[in-house]
This record gives C-alpha cells, sequence and structure tokens, in this order.
C-alpha cells in the first residue's frame, strides 16, 4: 500500500508521525505539569487553612480562659454564654483538625478538660476562689494540648510538602524519561525514513549515472514510492532508447566506414597509377598535385581506420571474456612489449607493486595499459622517467602512471577522454595521434566497472585507474 503513495506523501506522513509522537510527549508534560500546580495550590490552602485553625484555636482558648474565670468570680451569666460560644467555636476547630488526621488523639483529652471547665462554671458562690484555681490549672493543661496540636499542624505541612516535592521530582524524572525517550523514538524515525526516503533516491542517483557512463545493459528498476517508481520506468524507457541509438550510430559508423573505404582504395590506386606515369609522363607541378593527393588519401583512410577501431573497441567492451589475472604480471608484460620504444627515447620504466590477481579482461585491460604507456613514452622527454604503481586499497585495486612530459593543459583535462579530440600540447618531434587512444582506455576501463582519471599533478600527466572489487582464487 505504501508503494502507492507519492514521494511528497510519504514524507508529509513521516513528518505527522513524528510531530504526533512529539505533540504526545508535550501534552503529557503539559498535563502532568497542570495536575501538580493544581495539586501544589490545593496543598497551600489546605496549609493556610489548619495554620490558621491552629492559631484561631490558640486564640479562642485565651479568650476561654478569659471569660470562664471572670464569670466565676463575678457569677455572671453573659460571661458564661459567651464562654460556652467560643468553646463551641473551639471544639469546632478541634473536630476539623481530628478530620485532618492531625491531633486525633488529643481530641478526647481536649474535649475532656472542655467538659472539666463548664463543670467548674457553676457552683456556691464561697467556692468561686477555689474552682478559679482549678480553672487556671485546667487551661494549662488545654494551652499544652494546643501547643501540641500547632507542632502536629506544622508537621504535618511539612510532611505534605515533602511528599508533594518528591511527587514533583518523581514526576519531575517521569517525564523526562518519556520526552527522552519520545526524542530517541522521533530521532530513530526520522533517521529510518531518511534511510528508507533516500534508498530509492540513491538508486535513482546510480541508474543516471549508470546512462552517463553508457552502461546501458543494466536494466532500471527502482523500488519505492509510486512517483520515484514511475521516474524509474522512465530511465528504463531512456535506457533503452539509447541503447538502439548506440546501435543505430554503430551501424551507421560500419556501414558508412566500410561504403568509403572501396571508393577510397580506387582513388589511392587511380592517385599511384598516375603519380607513376601509367597515363604518360606528369609535370613537376602535376607530380606535386598527385604527391598532395595521395598523402590526404592516406590520411583520410588512416581515420576511417581509426573510427572503426574505436567503433569496435566500443562494441567490444561490452563482451568480457574475465579471467584470473595477475594485474602486476600484465603490467610487466606491457612494459617488456614496448622495450624498444622506451629504449629509443632513452627513458627509464618503473613498476611497484605487489603480485595482485583479479578477474578481468586480460586483453582489454592490456590494450589500456598499452595505450596509457604509449601515451607516456610519446609525450615523454628524451632520459624521462615513467612509473607505474600497483596498489591494494579499501574495497579497490589502485594502478597509477605518472610521466615527466608536457602534461595536459587545463582547458583540454575535461575533454581528454572524448573520442577524437587531441590536445593543444603535441610533442614536436612526433606524428599528431588521432586521438582515440585514451576513449578506447575509457570505455575499457568502464566497461569493466572501474573508471579512469587525470590528476592534476605536476609535471608531466598523472592517471589513475580504479577497480571496484578484488577477486582471488
Amino acid at each position: 500500500m505504501l508503494q502507492r503513495l507519492s514521494f511528497r506523501q510519504l514524507l508529509v506522513i513521516a513528518f505527522l508521525l513524528i510531530a504526533a509522537l512529539l505533540g504526545a510527549a508535550s501534552l503529557r508534560a503539559l498535563f502532568a505539569l497542570q495536575d501538580l500546580t493544581l495539586q501544589s495550590r490545593d496543598n497551600a490552602a489546605r496549609a493556610l487553612e489548619l495554620s490558621g485553625a491552629a492559631q484561631s484555636l490558640r486564640e479562642r482558648s485565651v479568650a476561654m480562659e478569659r471569660s470562664a474565670r471572670q464569670s466565676v468570680v463575678l457569677d455572671d451569666r453573659v460571661l458564661r454564654q459567651h464562654f460556652k460560644d467560643e468553646a463551641r467555636e473551639a471544639a469546632s476547630l478541634v473536630s476539623r483538625l481530628a478530620n485532618e488526621n492531625i491531633a486525633a488523639a488529643k481530641d478526647g483529652l481536649w474535649q475532656a478538660h472542655m467538659q472539666t471547665v463548664l463543670t467548674l462554671l457553676t457552683g456556691p458562690l464561697v467556692t468561686a476562689l477555689e474552682r478559679e484555681r482549678q480553672l487556671t490549672q485546667e487551661f494549662r493543661e488545654l494551652e499544652t494540648i494546643n501547643t501540641a496540636m500547632a507542632v502536629q499542624v506544622q508537621q504535618t505541612i511539612l510532611q505534605r510538602n515533602q511528599s508533594l516535592q518528591d511527587r514533583l521530582e518523581g514526576s519531575r524524572q517521569h517525564l523526562a524519561q518519556q520526552v527522552g525517550g519520545a526524542i530517541a523514538l522521533a530521532v530513530a524515525m526520522a533517521l529510518a525514513f531518511g534511510v528508507w526516503f533516500t534508498r530509492p533516491l540513491k538508486r535513482l542517483e546510480n541508474a543516471i549515472i549508470g546512462l552517463g557512463e553508457n552502461r546501458l545493459d543494466q536494466v532500471i528498476a527502482i523500488a519505492g514510492p509510486a512517483d520515484l517508481a514511475l521516474v524509474g520506468e522512465r530511465l528504463n524507457w531512456l535506457r533503452l532508447r539509447l541503447a538502439e541509438l548506440d546501435a543505430d550510430k554503430s551501424r551507421f559508423l560500419r556501414h558508412i566506414s566500410h561504403e568509403l573505404k572501396t571508393p577510397l582504395a580506387s582513388l589511392r590506386e587511380g592517385v599511384s597509377l598516375i603519380e607513376d606515369g601509367v597515363a604518360g609522363p606528369l609535370s613537376d607541378n602535376q607530380r606535386e598535385i598527385a604527391q598532395i593527393l595521395r598523402h590526404n588519401t592516406g590520411v583520410l583512410q588512416s581515420q576511417i581506420e581509426d573510427l572503426l577501431r574505436f567503433n569496435t573497441a566500443a562494441f567490444e567492451a561490452r563482451q568480457l571474456r574475465r579471467q584470473s589475472v595477475d594485474l602486476l604480471q600484465l603490467i610487466e608484460d606491457q612494459v617488456d612489449a614496448q622495450r624498444l620504444q622506451w629504449r629509443a627515447r632513452h627513458l627509464k620504466v618503473e613498476v611497484s607493486g605487489e603480485p595482485l590477481k583479479m578477474d578481468v579482461d586480460a586483453e582489454k585491460i592490456g590494450t589500456a595499459l598499452a595505450n596509457l604507456l604509449s601515451n607516456a613514452i610519446r609525450y615523454s622527454p628524451p632520459q624521462g622517467m615513467i612509473r607505474i604503481e600497483l596498489s591494494q586499497q579499501p574495497g579497490r585495486v589502485r594502478i597509477e602512471m605518472h610521466d615527466q612530459g608536457v602534461g595536459v593543459a587545463a582547458q583540454d583535462r575535461g575533454r581528454i577522454f572524448e573520442p577524437f579530440y587531441r590536445g593543444e600540447r603535441q610533442p614536436r618531434d612526433a606524428v599528431r595521434g588521432s586521438g582515440i587512444g585514451l576513449s578506447i582506455v575509457h570505455e575499457y576501463i568502464a566497461a569493466h566497472g572501474g573508471r579512469i582519471t587525470l590528476l592534476p599533478d605536476e609535471p608531466g600527466a598523472h592517471f589513475r585507474i580504479e577497480f571496484p572489487h578484488v577477486f582471488t582464487p
């Protein structure tokens, strides 16, 4: 089902999933913070209420003592009623504290002392002084109980505050874990989606590179979103079309080259007969014209043969006969094959590296190395040095060739591997080349999945060949 969606739709879904994950973590943190805020507010209100109740109880106890003692001494009913009103309020405060699980054990004792105080309020006038003294003692006991209650209120407030802080710390740690987990999961999802999305893009990139490198035998199939799969189908259609055009071009080149060779051979033969005087003696001017015709027909024939040779090389590059070959021995064989050429120019050729076997088409790689070495010999100054290095890098094999010649001009570097392109720096004492040697090298190396590059080293030219895989027997 996901493959039916486009890349843009999948990208939106991925962003929505990550946003939903982070949003859920944020909402969870917001709700937890709101809950803790309400608990803190409620705890503060209850602490204020309890502190006020304890303070009010002490104040009413003082008022009750004053009213009780005055009512006993003066035997005043109004003062006695005032005491009872204060006692009722005080009893309500004690009951409220007891309901809050504060001073529950002191409630009965406080009520017993209050009952004793109520009993002492009435009696004969002659016992007023004794009852006043007893009331003073009772209120001292009540004051002790009130103080204990106040201490318990403070302890309860401290415990509740500590409990709230513990819950706050626990919630903070829990939220930190949740947020951290959400972020880690979001990062993992982002990486997973990134890898998932970039795979078809990487395949598209490789397919485009393959088309650019003329690897037209590889089928292009992109698995992924619908729009990228459609692009892959279009690229595969383009590959088939390019293969058809390439085949048409090859057929045209072979046909036109063969068609031109026959009349050209007749033309050269006719010029030779005229130059030999078969049609009659020639004047000096006529002989000079015949020589010009012979030279130009020779140049044209050489160019046609080069065209056929390049077309044949491009066709054969797709037909590899791989076998296990020692690359170091293959390089040394090419050096030995051109020994007369580089010795004639008093050159020195050094080959370095360890024996290294690889599955290649020995004939084609040998031709590529021979072309590079021939160019290096052609451009090197007398008594110069040519170095060939074979090495194995992680995941690839590298062959490098250095010479001390004139090198390649900066404006020629981008086109040096194009067919029939000849750079501006040509040796004075050599025949101008055809411009297909390096293009054949490029075709053969690319057919093996490798690449050849011209490095910007000075002086001379520095070519590097790299193959992607090493195969050992």
